[in-house]
């Protein structure tokens, strides 16, 4: 099955910006609507954003105008670019198809927000 890798994660004040990305271990971009998901220890994971085949993205409300989610077919890269992050953002985040694959799910990557 597909493994995605994560990165990018870090620690950043509230106000700073983190660019996450994820590597599919197959070149599934071009074919497939992938997303960006995070979950914070005790909640549940929850979408943060979406890409699809043709590039449409779509967003969770708290995080809209601040992320932006791109992929490069070519290079078969997705990330998350991270502005104005704040505390409530702080969790691991995870990238898989917009419909899970349960095997699929890699390590994620920790972002903390903190002063």
């Amino acid at each position: 099955q597909v493994q995605f890798v994560e990165s990018g994660g870090g620690f950043v004040q509230p106000g700073g910006s983190l660019r996450l990305s994820c590597a599919p271990s197959e070149r599934i971009l071009s074919r497939n609507s992938v997303a960006w998901y995070r979950q914070a220890p005790g909640n549940r994971r929850e979408t943060v954003a979406y890409i699809n085949e043709a590039g449409f993205a779509n967003y969770k409300d708290s995080v809209q105008g601040r992320f932006t989610i791109g992929k490069d077919n070519a290079k078969n890269i997705l990330w998350l670019q991270m502005n104005n992050l704040q505390p409530d953002d702080t969790s691991t985040y995870y990238c898989n198809f917009w419909n899970p694959d349960p095997a699929s799910w890699g390590q994620g990557t920790r972002v903390t927000v903190s002063s």
